[in-house]
C-alpha cells in the first residue's frame, strides 16, 4: 500500500498562488489514479482534481477549473496541485488521495469512495 503525505499549505490573501505537495512512499504513484480533495469547516469533503493513472487524462470541479493544476512527477514520487488566484472560498482542508484500481487507465476518479489511500490533509487559508 501508499502512504501520502501532504505539505505545503499555509496562510496567504486573496489572489495569491500556492503550490500543494503530495509525497508518497510505499508504492509508486504511477501505479495509482490520483486525486486532490479539499473539505471547508461545517461542509462536506468536495472533489477538487484529479488525474488518470497513466497520467494521459485530468479533470477539475468547475470552481477551480482554469485556476488550479494538477500534475504528478513519477521520478520524485510526489503529486502537485498548483494553486493560481486563490479566493477566501477556497480556504480548507486539502487531502489528496490514491485509486489503486481504476476502471481503466485513462479513467478519472471523482467521488470519495473510489480512493483508497488518504494522506492527512494541508490546511489552506486564504484571507479577503
Amino acid at each position: 500500500q501508499v502512504q501520502l503525505v501532504e505539505s505545503g499549505g499555509g496562510l496567504v490573501q486573496a489572489g495569491a498562488s500556492l503550490t500543494l505537495s503530495c509525497a508518497a512512499s510505499g508504492r509508486t504513484l504511477s501505479t495509482y489514479a490520483m486525486g486532490w480533495f479539499r473539505q471547508a469547516p461545517g461542509k462536506e469533503r468536495e472533489f477538487v482534481t484529479a488525474m488518470s493513472r497513466n497520467g494521459g487524462n485530468s479533470d477539475y470541479a468547475d470552481s477551480v477549473k482554469g485556476r488550479f493544476a494538477i500534475s504528478r512527477d513519477n521520478f520524485k514520487n510526489t503529486l502537485y496541485l498548483q494553486m493560481n488566484s486563490l479566493k477566501p472560498e477556497d480556504t480548507a482542508v486539502y487531502y489528496c488521495a490514491a485509486d489503486q484500481d481504476p476502471y481503466y487507465n485513462l479513467y478519472v476518479p471523482k467521488a470519495s469512495p473510489d480512493f483508497d489511500y488518504w494522506g492527512q490533509g494541508t490546511q489552506v487559508t486564504v484571507s479577503s
